[in-house]
């Protein structure tokens, strides 16, 4: 029985490739996560933290929280 896993990954201040390497790391690291909040100043990160995503089987939401500061909500797709 897998345990569902909620995550916030803060990117904040992380400039490319980092914060996309990040996100697969924690993805990659932990199959069990459902959603993952990733918190970035980055704008780079908004094209391409979702094709990685996306390969891994999460939809992708891109909110803009703050001027310049966006958390992208990852949540593993139901199949």
């Amino acid at each position: 029985m897998s345990e569902e896993t909620n995550k916030v990954l803060d990117l904040r201040g992380e400039i490319c490739p980092y914060p996309m390497l990040k996100t697969n790391e924690e993805l990659d690291a932990d199959k069990n996560i459902q959603i993952l909040e990733v918190i970035t100043d980055h704008s780079p990160a908004l094209s391409t933290i979702p094709p990685q995503a996306v390969k891994r089987g999460y939809e992708v939401e891109i909110m803009e929280t703050n001027n310049s500061e966006w958390k992208l909500i990852l949540t593993k797709e139901v199949k």
